[in-house]
């Protein structure tokens, strides 16, 4: 068979392998860069710290709680593990955490519901762990 009649599969594996081995480390590098940093969950104090800022805002109706509440609350927002029920509960803090001419009892629980639901809907989520069986108690396995 002369090299003519090979297959052109056959003519270009060699160089394809070459081309491979020298692509190879360069995307493993591309993949070290790639690495995504663990970040945890807001801790419960942080998302209290949040809270009682955000009622105070509610309480007090002036301009210094409430730009500490949304200074705290904004970072939360840009956080890659918080769901969305999250971050809906921080937006809607962030848009009604502002002093306004009276401080209606409305203002106030536009304030204070979304400040409620960040300490249940940011935390992070309690993975159950298995119970151990009660004495006496048949075992799934046995029956």
């Amino acid at each position: 068979m002369s090299l003519s009649e090979r297959h052109p599969l056959q003519l270009r594996a060699p160089s394809l392998l070459i081309g491979l081995l020298l692509v190879a480390p360069q995307a493993l590098a591309a993949m070290e860069l790639v690495k995504v940093e663990y970040v945890p969950f807001p801790s419960k104090d942080e998302l209290r710290t949040i809270q009682l800022k955000a009622f105070d805002c509610s309480r007090e109706n002036t301009a210094e709680p409430c730009e500490r509440t949304r200074a705290l609350a904004d970072p939360l927002m840009d956080h890659p593990r918080l769901p969305a029920a999250c971050k809906d509960a921080v937006w809607e803090l962030l848009q009604v955490a502002k002093p306004a001419a009276s401080n209606s009892f409305q203002r106030r629980d536009a304030i204070d519901k979304p400040a409620r639901r960040l300490t249940v809907v940011c935390a992070d989520p309690v993975k159950p762990k298995p119970s151990a069986p009660k004495p006496g108690t048949p075992n799934p396995s046995q029956t």
